[in-house]
């Protein structure tokens, strides 16, 4: 006989929890106290209100859901099995292991349902943020009277420790600031950490703050109240002016002996303590891994519901289609980041000058020529749009109520515009940017990271990019940032050394889908290296090439460098050149994209019977032995800057023509 509707809410609850609870004992590690205390909301969330999918996890009309708690990972699995995603029960058995889909924290997999990798606090939360700013600015851009084909909200999950940690108050701050109406976060206030109660570290009203931050905020009292948690959840969707903060009181390990305990968090309950949970909760002791066939069924409910819904969105978008034809060519260019037809013609093309070009103008001339052509081309800076030259001219600010501006101001939030811009990518739809200092990439690593992580095309702008930004002085100059980037496993940086190198690098940019892209552009005026004589474009999309050859037939000497220091190694070559000391000088604008090349290329532009080679670059010389080996020698900075003009700063530290030239003098020799 079929269970009252009640009873199978509660069925399905434990179904959850003790999925969570199994996997953990099984893999022996793990953290069962947030499912077992949070596993009524999300139910409520995945049963009531999330409109998905689960047949086509990447529907694009689907409401994402984002377990900023990641350490609660167990519980995004068990929701994902149950409502029919293509995550079998061999997957949830193999929790933690070696190759499994159910890693320790969540790490994105779309074919799965899972919208981005989160375990470091707070990450999530900003993720989310910034696909509410991709819901916001696609419906403005694409939807039209009787045709919302975007229309969609953003939900999270987020713990006391995304709460304390600064990155959600940077964005939660802006997304109060911007009324992201369709964005809701449900907090598990369980008030347990690691180290124990919350007491010890955290007392602050956070119902206040994000109240002050123009948040729409509720409080559930009682987190195992299904029915107060779904009024709170149909409240904050009626709430469209301002983002939601649904404050749900939950006890940590619920059931379990460790209910309300530290000791309830970061590793298994133990066979005992297991068996104890099950029996105060009702539940089978055996066999592990239990589902009941009325939770499944229930559940599963969510396939039928997802073809119901996507059906009923492709009709609209169908019938829009026809419509609007132009609007729907470029959402489907949009949605799969294609680049219109044209996009790159008449491109920014620079010849030398007297001044020279900063390489950030040249990027703002590339952006505000290619800009008017991809539409779905958006980006901002963290309050330096003037002085990072990240602004899109004429195409409008985006701003609470005018979310068709591609311009985003992110505030002095580096940390939050990293994590942000991860959220409009995963979202879909966009191609974005974002710009800063490169010494204030620093404050965004975390996100940078995850972002090289999750490969996805995420562009950072990183301005004002050695001692040559001058007068600020050493704490705005970088020194140990370049090789930093360079460290991230699948980051591609790129340091043009001139305006047409920049335009060539960018060019190569939008085109690239694999991985996060670090522009780092010089503050100071460059000479242009005349691209007539100059083969930048192919040297650019190699990362080295040689920009002069040394006369004769073979260099004795190479010179490699890269950003605003090329231009010095071509002034020391000419002297060395006049000392009879054959002398090529190479362009190396990305490590990255060379060590990509062919070993013939790679050999070819740095050849191995060369060993005399002496690399020149305005940072910390960490990494540069791959290039220059066992014989080579880099002129680099060992210290940190000063304040001073940056002609004076370069002398002073050594990049100076006669300083390359006396390095190079005794290479030459000791080869």
């Amino acid at each position: 006989m079929e269970k009252p509707e009640a009873s199978v809410d509660e069925l399905c609850v434990h179904t959850i929890r003790f999925l969570a609870v199994d996997a953990v004992e099984k893999a022996r590690s793990g953290h069962p106290g947030a499912p077992l205390g949070a596993a009524p909301m999300a139910y409520v969330l995945w049963d009531r209100f999330l409109r998905h999918n689960p047949a086509n996890p990447l529907w694009p009309n689907r409401d994402r859901f984002v377990l900023s708690m990641g350490h609660a990972s167990m519980l995004l699995y068990a929701l994902l099995y149950l409502t029919g995603y293509p995550l079998s029960m061999e997957e949830i058995q193999n929790f933690r292991q070696w190759g499994s889909r159910t890693p320790g924290h969540p790490e994105r997999d779309p074919e799965v349902g899972i919208e981005t990798t989160t375990g470091p606090l707070g990450q999530g939360f900003g993720n989310a943020v910034g696909m509410a700013i991709a819901e916001a600015f696609l419906a403005q851009r694409y939807n039209r009277p009787g045709f919302p084909v975007v229309d969609h909200y953003t939900y999270v999950m987020a713990s006391d420790g995304d709460m304390m940690e600064g990155i959600s108050h940077e964005a939660a701050s802006l997304a109060g600031h911007l009324r992201l109406g369709k964005l809701i976060v449900l907090y598990d206030d369980n008030r347990v950490t690691i180290d124990g109660s919350t007491d010890l570290a955290f007392s602050e009203d956070v119902a206040l703050r994000f109240q002050a931050y123009g948040w729409h905020v509720q409080r559930v009292a009682d987190g195992n109240d299904l029915r107060a948690i779904e009024q709170a959840l149909r409240r904050a969707r009626a709430e469209t002016e301002r983002p939601s903060l649904i404050i749900v009181r939950t006890h940590i390990g619920y059931g379990s002996p460790y209910q309300d305990s530290e000791r309830a968090h970061g590793e298994p309950l133990g066979p005992e303590a297991v068996r104890a949970t099950k029996e105060r909760l009702g539940w089978p002791l055996e066999p592990a891994f239990y589902v009941p066939q009325a939770a499944l069924t229930h559940m599963r409910r969510a396939v039928e519901r997802g073809r119901v819904w996507e059906t009923e969105w492709r009709r609209t978008h169908e019938a829009w289609a026809r419509a609007y034809p132009d609007l729907a060519a470029e959402w489907e260019m949009a949605h799969q980041r294609r680049l219109p037809e044209g996009w790159d013609a008449d491109l920014p093309r620079f010849y030398p000058t007297e001044v020279g070009v900063a390489t950030r103008d040249a990027s703002s001339e590339f952006l505000n020529t290619v800009a008017r052509r991809i539409p779905y081309l958006v980006g901002g800076s963290a309050d330096l749009s003037h002085s990072n030259k990240t602004y899109l001219k004429g195409l409008g600010d985006f701003l609470a109520g005018h979310y068709e501006g591609r311009n985003i101001h992110f505030g002095v939030r580096e940390h939050a515009m990293g994590t942000i811009l991860t959220g409009m990518v995963l979202h879909g739809g966009l191609i974005a940017y974002g710009g800063t200092f490169l010494i204030f990439s620093d404050y965004m690593r975390p996100t940078l990271r995850l972002a090289a992580m999750m490969r996805i095309p995420v562009i950072y702008v990183f301005t004002h990019d050695s001692i040559g930004l001058g007068e600020d002085g050493p704490t705005h100059q970088p020194v140990e940032h370049l090789p930093s980037l360079r460290a991230i496993p699948h980051m591609t940086v790129l340091r043009p050394a001139d305006a047409n190198e920049t335009v060539a690098a960018w060019h190569w940019t939008l085109q690239y889908q694999e991985g996060p892209v670090a522009l780092v552009l010089t503050r100071q005026k460059v000479p242009v290296l005349d691209p007539e004589r100059y083969p930048v474009w192919e040297g650019v999309s190699r990362g080295a090439y040689i920009l002069q050859e040394a006369t004769g037939d073979r260099p004795r000497l190479i010179l490699i460098a890269t950003g605003s220091e090329v231009h010095l190694a071509l002034r020391a070559q000419t002297r060395l050149e006049a000392e009879g000391i054959p002398t090529r000088v190479v362009s190396m604008p990305s490590w990255e994209l060379f060590e990509r090349q062919p070993p013939a290329y790679r050999h070819h532009v740095l050849p191995p019977d060369v060993p005399a080679r002496l690399a020149i670059e305005a940072a910390s010389p960490l990494g540069w032995e791959r290039w220059v080996g066992d014989h080579g020698d880099v002129l680099g900075l060992r210290r940190f800057g000063a304040s001073a003009p940056y002609p004076v700063i370069f002398e002073k530290l050594g990049f100076t023509v006669e300083h390359v030239v006396e390095r190079a003098r005794r290479l030459v020799k000791g080869g």
